[in-house]
This record gives C-alpha cells, structure tokens and sequence, in this order.
C-alpha cells in the first residue's frame, strides 16, 4: 500500500475547521517544532548509553548530524510526503533517521527494534516505505538475516542504509547518508500531511498502523509537555525503545520541544539505569508500570534515587493502585494518564491534584479532549456506569493505514472506540476498569481482570500479576492468574493460599481466578504492557 492510498477519517475537514480556529492545530511541522528546539538550546545535552555505540554530544553536534543525515536521505530521493521507515534500537542513528525525515517532510515509520522478520516484513509491505534504515545485529538480533530473508518479498524498496560492521548486499552503509551535502534547514511540508506512521504492539495478530499528522502529532508533542512528569531541571532517563511512540515522545520529541537535555539507555537493565541515575543526576521510572518497579524492586536502589523520582506519571498500561500507594509511600508523587496510539493522551493529571485522585483513577480529559463512555448498544451511560472509553482531541490520529479498520472504529460524528472500558465519576476523573478484550465473561457475567490483579499484587512477594481468560467447559471462561515473584519473594503461592487471601480481601468469590500459573517474565510490548492475547492464546493451545 501506498501512501497515496491512504485513506483518511471522514471528519478530516470538520476538525481542520474547528482545531485551527481554536488554536490547537498551527502550521508548525514536527520538522520546524524540532529545528526551533536544537537552534534556541545548541548546549544541552544529548546521550546515549549503550554497551556497543555509546554517544554523547549537544544539541548542536546533534542537529549538525541530523542536516547530514538529511541531505544524504535527499540525495537518495526523499522529500515531503515520502515514507522512511527504521529498526534501529535506542542509538544516536535512531535518532538522527527520524529527525532527518522530520526535517525533510516524510512520514516516518518507526519500528520496535525486537520485531523480528515476520512483523517487519509486514510493516514494511504495509506502510509502503520505499527508504529502510536498519542495524546489522543487536545482541542475538540479527537484522542483517532478516532483511535478506524478506526484502525479495518487498518490491517498495528502493533503499536500505545499514548502521554497523556488516552491511548486507544491495545495501549501503549508515555512514554513507553523511557524504551529500547538508540540509540547510527543515522543508516546507504541509501540516495536515502524515508525519508518522506508528505500529500498535499489543492486541492483535497483525499490528496496526496508526497515522499522525504533522498537526496531530505535534498538538500531542506540547500536550504531553505541559503534562511533564519530571522535576524542573532534572531530565528523565528513557528506556522505552524509540520504535514506540512512548520512547518516541518522551526521548526524541518533548525534549526538544522543552529544551531539555535527552537521556537514552538501548538496554533497560536496572542495575545500569540505577547507576546512571546517580552519575548523570537523573530521574527514572516514569512510562509503564514495570519500569517503575522493576527499579524499586532492585537491591541497588537506594533513598538518594527515591529522591531523584519525586515526580512520576504512569501510564501505556493500567496501574495498579498498590503500585501508586507504594511509591506515595517512599516520598514519590504519582499521577496516572491513559492514552493509545490512536490517541496518546486522553486523560491525565498533575501532581497538585488531589491524592486519591492521583492515585486511584486515570486523570481527567486533557485540553482540547472530549470523552463519551457507552454500553453495548452504543447509549451514553451514567455517572459511575461502566462502558466503553468514546474521544475525540486535537491528537486523536487521522486513520489507519488499513481504511477498513478507519471505518469500524471511528464513527460518522468522529468518535474513536478505544476498546477501553472506563468509569467516570462526579468529578470527571476517568478509571479504567478494563481493556473489552480483557473481561473474564464467567457463566454471563463479567469479571474485571483489574479488580481481581489489584488484590493479587497485594499478597506478600509478588512482584507482578496478570488474571486473563482461561476456556471452561462450564461457564465458557474462568479467570487464570500469571504471577511473577520478586527476587526473593519465595514460591508463587498456590489456588489455595490465593483463594484465601481474595476471600479475607472482600472480593466476591466468583471473581476469584481457578488457576494459578508461574511466570519468570511476562510478553511484553514495547511500551512495557503485559501480552495478555498471547497469555490467553497459551491457555487456549494447552491442551
């Protein structure tokens, strides 16, 4: 598919009318928001820390890297509107590919540096990228073997730039984009043109391709700004990989746009980003829940890095409370946000807010966005009534690179069905009951895969717990509890000592799971979420 195929939401023109006589959308493109961030801070810092390409400059070493790379891209053909996509993990080429193709006006298709050739292959055929830049290898990843495996099968490509020792042939080296001349500066693009295309990770077989405009992704990039999780002049360590809008937002674009020294680390090894955080005078832990405790779980951490997070936002995942009232309770203020791809950020807070709120619930809509929850037959319910999560923002996406898949989940007045089931209260503040896919429906009834984990964290040594949907020949589906144990937390505890303890904790008994299972570590998204199909699929296939 082409991006000259893409077909746009239906509402394209309506929004265009009332964003831009609001003030949300401008004419700004990602390409001029970031040239105005490198030019206005040429001192602040940009690294990369990594075991095999280390990197670190300023902005100014930065942004001179990024017209080279650029030029070198515009010598290969590419030009506003042109389709880059890159597999790159958290290294400076990951940054200077999206950068440069920021400045230059092409949409850019970043991909999780772990997709293997599957996925890859997909993206690629899908998006219509005629530019790739990938790495040689990565730990046991071998790009290298992959791309010659499915680019026969790839008849879009016309390029491919290689970052390391062995490029593959009919490929170039990375290094070679930086022979051209340099651009001058950004192009001029139009600003309801795609600026990115992002591939979601989570809930289906095939990932779906999310397109932003320079607007909506822009609008999204000083949204998230206004919300930052960090404390005034400490910059946050980042982990997510790049290849997802999370790492993608919070590494490569909210920086620049605040002026903020970047932090990146290729490998979330806590041990290092613990020690980083001390030697760089750094923050960490903000994004999904795993990255939070999977540093407070750590022997390493120590109060000196507690005092370093004293501002952390969670979300890219739901947020058990006992998580939020753990890192309350070591002097750690937590706000929660839920977004999607589609829609990065549809509710928030900040940390003046009240506690409980902070803590207990999803935040409220965000400027500029709109929020409808509806049952099964599509009625509004009420305050307090559960149903599913409706939006409608400034950075709410402008289609899918599937038209199909445009059409059934954005409606004829431009709602987004999240597929989120939430509950708002009197206040407004939203709490996510659910993903729809999620619910346990035992015997017609439905059970909260939330509720249920939120009890089981809570029992002494587990470290991380997720309940899904398990066949049951009686009632169609039971609940099954995955649970992974801290390091020293002892043997996962059995149906019964689970039972019990859901029992002695009030939950109504139906709700409890029927099946216990040991888990070292989870599937995972990019972004940190647990892979709950793929827990799901194992169950199904067991037998």
């Amino acid at each position: 598919m082409s991006l000259l195929e893409f077909e746009r939401r239906r509402d394209d023109d309506e929004r265009a009318t009332r964003y831009v006589a609001e003030g949300s959308w401008t004419d700004e493109t990602l390409g001029s928001i970031l040239a105005a961030g490198f030019a206005e801070s040429p001192e602040r810092i940009v690294s990369f820390r990594s075991d095999v390409r280390p990197w670190r400059g300023t902005y100014a070493d930065a942004s001179d890297i990024v017209r080279r790379v650029a030029g070198g891209l515009r010598a290969a053909g590419v030009g506003p509107g042109d389709v880059v996509a890159f597999q790159i993990p958290n290294w400076m080429e990951a940054a200077a590919t999206f950068w440069a193709a920021a400045f230059l006006g092409a949409a850019v298709v970043p991909i999780v540096h772990f997709y293997g050739p599957k996925e890859v292959e997909f993206i690629l055929r899908q998006s219509g990228a005629r530019w790739f830049v990938t790495a040689d290898k990565f730990g046991h990843l071998d790009f290298a073997a992959n791309l010659e495996q499915i680019r026969p099968r790839i008849g879009t490509l016309e390029d491919v730039f290689v970052v390391g020792d062995s490029v593959p042939s009919g490929a170039r080296a990375f290094a070679s984009l930086m022979d051209a001349d340099a651009i001058e500066g950004p192009a001029e693009t139009d600003p309801m043109a795609p600026a990115l295309i992002a591939y979601t990770s989570g809930t289906t077989a095939d990932p779906k391709g999310v397109v932003h405009s320079h607007r909506t992704i822009g609008f999204e990039t000083k949204q998230l700004a206004n919300m930052a999780a960090t404390v005034s002049g400490r910059s946050m360590l980042v982990g997510a990989p790049v290849g997802h809008a999370i790492g993608m937002l919070a590494a490569l674009l909210i920086p620049v746009y605040r002026r903020e020294s970047i932090f990146l680390i290729d490998v979330w090894d806590p041990k290092k980003v613990l020690a980083a955080m001390l030697e760089d005078d750094l923050s960490s832990g903000s994004g999904a829940t795993y990255f939070l405790t999977s540093l407070l779980d750590h022997p390493d951490f120590t109060p000196e890095h507690a005092a370093k997070m004293q501002r952390i936002g969670l979300g890219g995942s739901v947020v058990p409370t006992a998580v939020s009232e753990r890192a309350e309770s070591m002097g750690m203020s937590v706000v929660r946000s839920f977004g999607a791809t589609e829609h990065p950020s549809i509710t928030g807070a900040t940390h003046d807010e009240p506690l409980d709120k902070r803590i207990t619930t999803d935040g409220h809509a965000l400027p500029g966005v709109e929020l409808e929850l509806r049952d099964d037959d599509g009625t509004r319910v009420g305050i307090g009534e559960p149903g599913e999560i409706f939006s409608k923002g400034p950075d709410c996406f402008i289609g899918y690179t599937d038209p199909v898949l445009t059409k059934a989940s954005i409606d004829d007045d431009g709602w987004f069905a999240t597929g989120d089931v939430g509950v708002l209260d009197e206040a407004g503040y939203l709490t996510i009951v659910d993903r729809k896919k999620d619910i346990i429906i035992r015997g017609g009834e439905n059970v909260s895969a939330l509720e249920v984990e939120d009890q089981i964290v809570r029992m002494p040594g587990v470290a991380e717990v997720a309940v899904v949907a398990a066949p049951d020949p009686k009632f169609g589906e039971h609940g099954a509890a995955f649970v992974r144990m801290l390091p020293d937390g002892g043997t996962v505890p059995s149906l019964e000592q689970m039972r019990e303890h859901l029992r002695e904790s009030g939950l109504a008994k139906q709700k409890w799971p029927e099946e216990v299972h040991a888990i070292e570590d989870f599937p995972r998204t990019p972004s940190g979420k647990i892979k709950k199909f793929t827990l799901r699929e194992q169950l199904r296939n067991k037998d």
